[in-house]
């Protein structure tokens, strides 16, 4: 009777003893609880030792959260209805500061990222969100952070995923960017056109000056049409022989003799 005694005690304290032993790991930090106040000392990763009936362990994980941020609907500044939706990655720097001074630092986090969102939206152009959104990452996570730091949170990078624009406003900014498109192709044609009246100017100048210019440029444009077997070729008569024909009769009628009269 007395060795069961003492059998089921060794049994009782050896439960005892195992169910005061936790694992903390590797990524974890653990809170001990002891009748309900924290004890000072953070317990690392490894086995933790626990007093029977006084001690209760919490576990808080330090990896880096991804949080994704629900798309908000808002207002832009110059009044353009947007819905943005981002992603907020965090971590635990004080396990004291998140298990104490917040019930959930989580939910926490992500009630102030979506209210910060908001506010950004408001301050910000439409033409910030779509392309200048480095700066807009910037001030949202100075917004996270500034009430974060109390919980023991650090917020380490905030994104903006993605701006849903409306239907109107995706037709209206296409509209727009084909009418800068045609505009700057006008732009470059007239442009090209100029710079081409520039050249002919000269070149008509050239031509003036060296009337054989205007043969040789003839002869070269009979030159590249005669190249193409499907074409049938005219050939213009050159007026500058035209006109050196008519200098050599005017110059053969003023050298000629006159007839003698019979009396």
């Amino acid at each position: 009777m007395l060795l069961e005694i003492l059998t089921g005690v060794v049994v009782l304290a050896g439960a005892g003893m195992v169910s005061t032993i936790r694992v903390v790991k590797q990524y974890e930090r653990g809170l001990v609880y002891r009748f309900g106040r924290v004890r000072p000392k953070i317990r690392e990763a490894g086995l933790v030792m626990l007093l029977p009936f006084a001690d209760r362990l919490q576990k808080v994980n330090m990896q880096i959260v991804t949080l994704p941020v629900p798309a908000q609907d808002g207002i832009t500044r110059d009044n353009v209805t947007v819905k943005v939706d981002a992603v907020v990655y965090f971590k635990v720097t004080d396990p004291v500061l998140a298990a104490v001074n917040v019930e959930d630092y989580r939910s926490a986090v992500g009630q102030v990222a979506q209210t910060s969102l908001r506010s950004i939206i408001g301050k910000s152009d439409l033409d910030d969100l779509l392309s200048n959104r480095e700066r807009l990452n910037e001030g949202l996570e100075l917004l996270i952070d500034s009430p974060a730091l109390g919980w023991g949170i650090h917020i380490d990078r905030v994104e903006i995923k993605d701006v849903a624009l409306p239907e109107s406003m995706k037709r209206s900014m296409s509209r727009q960017a084909e009418a800068e498109r045609e505009r700057r192709a006008r732009v470059i044609s007239a442009d090209g056109e100029l710079q081409a009246s520039y050249k002919l100017a000269e070149a008509a100048a050239t031509m003036s000056d060296h009337p054989a210019a205007l043969q040789l440029r003839l002869l070269e444009t009979v030159v590249q049409v005669a190249s193409e077997k499907n074409s049938t070729l005219v050939l213009p008569f050159p007026v500058e022989l035209l006109r050196f024909l008519d200098r050599a009769n005017r110059d053969d009628g003023a050298v000629a003799p006159q007839p003698r009269e019979s009396g």
